[in-house]
């Protein structure tokens, strides 16, 4: 059984999101607009890095999305990437405004009705995501270019990154580090403890870019 201190609750909440602004977030404000059509094989993808914060050394992906991608398929992108369960609530946050479902989360813009067109529109250039407002794993996604698509290339797709994701409802970045500890040592006396509750060999340098991307096309629909 996992200690108690560090084990947090799936169920979902229906309360409101932290107003917690990560500090490294720099943008200039976005208003919501209408979804756009999804780009065109001819049009161009912009390149995104998500970076898991406060997690040394870093976790992050690289993806590849269309410009017409909307920030409720960009949650699905995020999670299936960087091998989240998406049993947790989650938002965005721009320039101190929140995007997200609205069905689940009070006091949200539509996340369904931005898109990364949008953003780039409105001069932004990083933004944030949290996912579980209990653990609270706030990444930073940084637009980094765009770039010609690639003739027979699916989209959104995964090109680069760096090791595993964390567990889930470990505690958030400061239970992750005291579990690394915990599984790095065998004499440790909650060692086969939470072995026990991970339930599987985990290895936090893993990562697989072929895995992450074939996740994409499952979670997002690709053709």
């Amino acid at each position: 059984m996992a200690k108690t201190t560090t084990l947090k609750t799936t169920t979902p909440k229906t309360t409101m999101l932290k107003t917690t602004t990560p500090k490294t977030t720099k943008a200039k404000t976005a208003k919501a607009m209408t979804t756009e059509p999804k780009s065109s094989a001819g049009d161009g993808v912009v390149s995104l890095k998500i970076t898991l914060r406060n997690i040394k050394p870093p976790v992050w992906r690289r993806l590849l999305v269309q410009g017409g991608m909307t920030l409720g398929d960009l949650h699905h992108a995020i999670q299936a990437a960087m091998g989240w369960h998406d049993c947790h609530l989650h938002a965005f946050e721009i320039d101190g405004r929140q995007y997200g479902d609205p069905r689940t989360v009070d006091d949200v813009a539509n996340e369904k009705r931005l898109t990364v067109n949008g953003l780039m529109k409105s001069g932004i250039s990083s933004f944030a995501y949290t996912y579980d407002f209990g653990d609270n794993w706030e990444h930073i996604i940084a637009i980094e270019k765009t770039q010609p698509a690639i003739a027979g290339q699916s989209y959104p797709a995964c090109i680069a990154g760096a090791r595993n994701c964390p567990p889930e409802d470990c505690g958030g970045p400061w239970g992750y580090q005291e579990l690394l500890e915990v599984l790095a040592d065998p004499a440790h006396p909650e060692h086969a403890e939470q072995i026990e509750w991970i339930d599987e060999e985990f290895d936090p340098d893993a990562f697989s870019v072929e895995t992450a991307d074939a996740m994409l096309a499952v979670h997002c629909n690709r053709k």
